[in-house]
C-alpha cells in the first residue's frame, strides 16, 4: 500500500468565519493517523503548512481577499503534495479552507500529466466554488478554487504550477451541490462540468451518482483526485463547518461516497477541508472526517 502522507494546511484566509485553521489539529485529535495505521496503511505525518492569520494582514483587493497570502500557501501546498506523489505516496490534505485545493489538485494534475494523462476531479461540496473575483459578492476566495483549477481566474491561483487549466470540464464532477447564488448558477451551467445536486442524490441514490461520477472522472484519465468539503454533509452529523447548509449527505451516504471511490482503485489524492472546531460539538465533524478517510483508504465493513 502506498504510504499516506498527512499534510495539514492551516489556512484561514479564504472565508469569513475564523477557526478553520485549527482543522488539521482537530483531525489528529480525532485519531486520524491511528485509524489509518490500524488498517495497515503506512502513515507519514508531514505536519502543517502554516498560513498567516487575517488579523495581521490587510485583505487587499476586496474582490479576492488575501489572495497574495492564499496563493503563497497554495504554492507550498502544491510543492508538498507533489513531493509526496513523487515519493510514491498518497497525499491526504487536511484543511483549512477549501482554497488549499488550488494547490493540492494542481500537484496531482502535474503528476499525472507527466504520463501524458489528464486528471479526473470529483468535488464533493454543498457549494460550487466556481465564483470568480468579478462574480463573487463577498470576495471570499474559498468560493473560487474550482474556478482557478478550470482557469483562468483568479490568476494568482490559476498559475500555480506554471500550467493552466489543471482540469478539463469533461473530467470534473460536482456532488452534493445545494447552495449556489444566482451568478454562480450561470457560471456552473456554462462550464460544462457534470453536477449532481442533492435532488439528484435523492432521486437516483448516492451509489448510482458516485458510480456515474467515477465513470466520468476516470475515463481516459490518470486517476481521480477527490476534494471533500465537510459541509456537503448535513449539519446534524457535521456541525463544525463555516457554511453549514441543511439537507446534506447523511452518515451512510457520506461513507458510501468514499467506499465506492476506494473500490474503484482510481483515487490518487484526497482533500478533507473546512472543519471548524470552534463551531463543532465534541469534535464530531473531525471524527467523521477521520472515519471518511479510513473508508476512502480501504476500510471494509466485512
Amino acid at each position: 500500500m502506498r504510504p499516506v502522507h498527512i499534510i495539514g494546511v492551516s489556512l484561514d484566509l479564504g472565508g469569513n468565519r475564523r477557526g478553520v485553521d485549527m482543522g488539521p489539529s482537530a483531525f489528529r485529535i480525532a485519531g486520524l493517523g491511528e485509524r489509518l495505521a490500524a488498517l495497515g496503511v503506512p502513515v507519514v505525518d508531514a505536519g502543517d503548512l502554516v498560513a498567516p492569520i487575517p488579523e495581521v494582514k490587510s485583505f487587499g483587493d476586496p474582490r479576492k481577499k488575501y489572495i497574495r497570502e492564499i496563493a503563497r500557501v497554495c504554492e507550498r501546498t502544491y510543492r508538498s503534495s507533489l513531493a509526496a506523489l513523487e515519493k510514491g505516496g498518497f497525499p491526504l490534505m487536511l484543511g483549512g479552507d477549501h482554497s488549499l485545493a488550488s494547490g493540492s489538485v494542481a500537484a496531482t494534475a502535474e503528476f499525472v500529466r507527466r504520463d501524458g494523462k489528464p486528471l479526473g476531479l470529483i468535488w464533493v461540496d454543498a457549494h460550487g466554488d466556481m465564483n470568480t473575483p468579478s462574480s463573487s459578492d463577498s470576495g471570499n476566495v474559498h468560493g473560487m478554487p474550482l474556478a482557478s483549477l478550470l482557469g483562468p481566474e483568479p490568476v494568482e491561483l490559476s498559475r500555480i504550477g506554471g500550467f493552466t487549466p489543471k482540469v478539463r470540464p469533461e473530467h470534473v464532477v460536482l456532488i452534493g451541490i445545494r447552495n449556489l447564488d444566482q451568478r454562480e448558477k450561470e457560471i456552473v451551467r456554462a462550464s460544462g462540468v457534470r453536477v449532481f445536486t442533492m435532488k439528484d442524490i435523492d432521486r437516483f441514490g448516492i451509489a448510482s451518482v458516485v458510480e456515474q461520477a467515477l465513470t466520468i472522472a476516470g475515463k481516459d484519465t490518470g486517476g481521480v483526485h477527490v476534494s471533500f468539503d465537510l459541509d456537503v454533509c448535513d449539519p446534524t452529523i457535521a456541525p463544525g463547518v463555516g457554511t453549514p447548509v441543511k439537507g446534506g449527505l447523511d452518515y451512510r451516504e457520506a461513507h458510501m461516497v468514499m467506499e465506492i471511490v476506494a473500490d474503484s482503485g482510481l483515487l490518487r489524492a484526497l482533500d478533507l477541508v473546512e472543519v471548524n472546531p470552534i463551531l463543532d460539538d465534541r469534535n464530531m465533524t473531525a471524527i467523521l472526517g477521520a472515519e471518511l478517510a479510513s473508508s476512502a483508504l480501504g476500510q471494509k465493513i466485512l
